[in-house]
């Protein structure tokens, strides 16, 4: 069985099982959140959300807070001595998928 569920403005295909990072959510390592927002439950049989599934959670345990790479901004306009640097790192939370729970 597997979901799609919307969180940070991005749609996720979840398992089981899985590991993966989503954009930062409050709480400690450790602790469960719930998913509220899928979109489409598959199996034997798939079932679709108008825009969501009513009743369906995904529950899942906050692994770690971690960094995503760096990324580096540099503007420059030639003959005007215009040069801009910066740097951006986002932060993103460590999550295991528990259940899929409809």
């Amino acid at each position: 069985m597997y979901a799609v569920v919307k969180t940070g403005g991005k749609q996720l295909r979840v398992q089981p099982g899985d590991e993966l990072s989503i954009e930062i959510v409050p709480g400690e390592p450790g602790d469960q959140i719930e998913l509220s927002e899928v979109l489409l439950i598959g199996g034997e049989q798939t079932r679709i959300g108008n825009p969501v599934i009513t009743g369906a959670t995904v529950r899942a345990t906050i692994q770690a807070e971690q960094s995503g790479p760096k990324v580096r901004i540099f503007k420059y306009k030639r003959r005007k001595r215009y040069r801009l640097h910066a740097g951006h790192r986002q932060h993103y939370t460590r999550i295991r998928i528990d259940s899929i729970e409809v």
